[in-house]
């Protein structure tokens, strides 16, 4: 789509002399950020284990749940772990297994199937664990919204602790024995923007602080091992790197570069990841797909299998297996994708406040990234849903910052069997029946939400930064950026009229555009533009255009140069 640029505005004077010695373009990016305090930006640039994580006991009910734990693994009491399916709740529920099995307690694990029984805890769930004697539960990315089945769980004789990071639903669990989630109105917990791993990870670290289990050498490597899976937990999930989360991330791509976990090492030979390389986008695009892969296609316990292995042979075993499904997952989303498209254009939402689509064959596993592709391509909330059984209809919706889609269903809950997620992101379920009047009412919201907005994308740009200003320092000064994601985006610079030294298609088919630019009489600099192909008939030597670009290095044949990876360009 065609994007409206907007750079930020400058950063003022007063910031600029506080921040003296950092280069005008690093003062910009810590200004956009909000990043204005000198300990903000100590901590930002420089994150420390020990001084930037919170005392996992700030959570008002941190206390109580290590203590149950504690009693119940004295008791031999039987623990079970409740994890969403997807890389967040798997990494979680992994987390979790693991710190409990330290003190030589094997908790039971209960992944739920996507299609059969949706998303958070079931009565099916309740009475299988409590079949198998479940004592205490713990709930994995998932749980607030579970109220009837956590009161259920109690009623067996269950005691149901809640590590979740969902929006806040009308009524909370109150049969929950204690809710560990940041984002509880009164909660005490100084970050709010952990991800269910993170939670998870506060939970294992408050029991470690506690107890120190026998037979653990290093307590504290233990732990910080620990942070590789909140790490992929919170990239998956796409929470805001800041804060807490940041240095859970910063910390976690260094355990996952030299992990000694056996099913990421296996994981990284099939997926031809060089851990030396291993970033946020590595985890985005290579390790949490395949993990996701399992949960959508078949069953997360694969996932949770490869994150637990031990057995080398076992390992390379599941790792091909989710290899293989994440490519098959990738073919049938592309399918899906395009029928959602082309219902899309038949409809005539292709211009409406809001996209809307069914089909009853699609899986339920896909239709989330689906909703995705679609709010990607037309910048505009989609719902996008499928049959569950004869009975129930599954949706899964994704939105703009313009629109609250939980918001908006809370508005409605009587249409709806279930849902839960966060504002740009959420899961339901309805009966057939309703579906129409659904359909009408998320429209109308939408349109109220969306009333007189124009929805062609913004490009963020951090500041117009000419070619003549690039240079190694300041390549040095943006990786202390690093790492990239959500709420924290990889810096964009705008050049204008910059001169088209060469430009030419390149990859199958001619998908993309290498290019090469200069400004005035400097040196020829080299770019790439991904999926830009066929601007390399429109561009001719001389051409003067501007470009909205991300600074990084290509490394080739042992050499490094400066590179331009292409965000966007237009005719100066």
């Amino acid at each position: 789509m065609e994007k409206r640029w907007s750079v930020r505005e400058r950063f003022p004077d007063e910031f600029g002399k506080r921040g003296a010695g950092l280069p005008p373009p690093v003062l910009q990016i810590l200004w956009n950020r909000g990043i204005t305090e000198p300990d903000a930006i100590d901590a930002f640039l420089h994150p420390d284990y020990e001084r930037h994580l919170h005392d996992p006991f700030l959570f008002g009910h941190m206390r109580r749940a290590v203590d149950r734990l504690l009693a119940a693994i004295d008791r031999g009491e039987r623990i079970y772990i409740f994890a969403d399916y997807d890389a967040d709740g798997v990494s979680a529920g992994t987390i979790l297994s693991n710190a409990i099995g330290a003190y030589g307690t094997v908790p039971g694990i209960y992944i739920p199937h996507r299609e059969t029984e949706g998303y958070g805890m079931s009565m099916q769930a309740v009475e299988f664990m409590a079949k198998e004697g479940a004592k205490v539960v713990i709930t994995c990315d998932c749980g607030i919204s579970s109220r009837a089945e956590i009161a259920a769980a109690a009623e067996r004789g269950m005691d149901v602790i809640v590590t979740d990071h969902h929006m806040q639903p009308a009524e909370l669990p109150d049969r929950a024995f204690a809710l560990i989630h940041p984002k509880l109105e009164g909660e005490t917990y100084p970050w709010k923007g952990l991800s269910g791993g993170g939670v998870a990870f506060k939970l294992a670290q408050g029991l470690l602080a506690t107890r120190a289990p026998a037979g653990i050498g290093n307590l504290e490597a233990f732990e910080k091992r620990l942070t590789e899976l909140a790490a992929i937990s919170s990239v998956a999930d796409m929470v805001p790197l800041l804060g807490e989360s940041r240095t859970l991330v910063s910390f976690g791509l260094k355990v996952l570069r030299k992990t000694t976990r056996v099913g990421l090492r296996k994981l990284y030979e099939t997926a031809g990841i060089r851990p030396d390389r291993i970033d946020t986008g590595t985890i985005a695009f290579q390790i949490a797909p395949r993990v996701n892969a399992a949960g959508r296609m078949d069953h997360a316990n694969t996932a949770f299998a490869l994150l637990s292995a031990t057995d080398e042979s076992e390992a390379a075993r599941l790792s091909i297996a989710l290899n293989g499904t994440n490519v098959e997952r990738q073919k049938m989303t592309e399918i899906i994708a395009r029928e959602a498209r082309e219902q899309t254009a038949a409809t005539g939402q292709a211009e409406a406040p809001l996209i809307i689509v069914r089909d009853d064959r699609w899986a339920a596993g896909l239709i989330g990234l689906v909703a995705g592709k679609l709010v990607e391509e037309f910048n505009r909330p989609a719902f996008v849903f499928t049959r569950k059984s004869d009975t129930e209809l599954v949706g899964s919706g994704r939105s703009i910052p313009a629109m609250n889609i939980i918001a908006a269903m809370q508005s409605m809950p009587e249409l709806l069997s279930r849902f839960g997620g966060h504002p740009q992101a959420a899961g339901m379920s309805i009966t057939p029946e309703r579906f129409d009047e659904f359909r009408a009412r998320i429209r109308e919201a939408a349109a109220a939400a969306l009333k007189d907005r124009d929805l062609t994308p913004t490009l963020s740009i951090d500041a117009e930064l000419p070619l003549t200003a690039l240079s190694w320092e300041l390549q040095a000064a943006i990786e202390e950026f690093a790492p990239f994601g959500m709420g924290n985006p990889t810096p964009r610079f705008l050049a204008r009229g910059v001169r088209v030294v060469q430009a030419s298609a390149m990859g199958v088919g001619g998908k993309h555009l290498r290019l090469s630019v200069c400004e005035g009489d400097g040196p020829a600099q080299r770019c790439v533009a991904w999926r830009a192909g066929g601007w390399a008939e429109r561009l001719s030597p001389g051409d003067r255009i501007d470009v909205v670009y991300e600074l990084e290095v290509n490394e080739w044949n042992g050499r490094r140069v400066l590179q331009l990876h292409v965000v966007d360009l237009t005719v100066a």
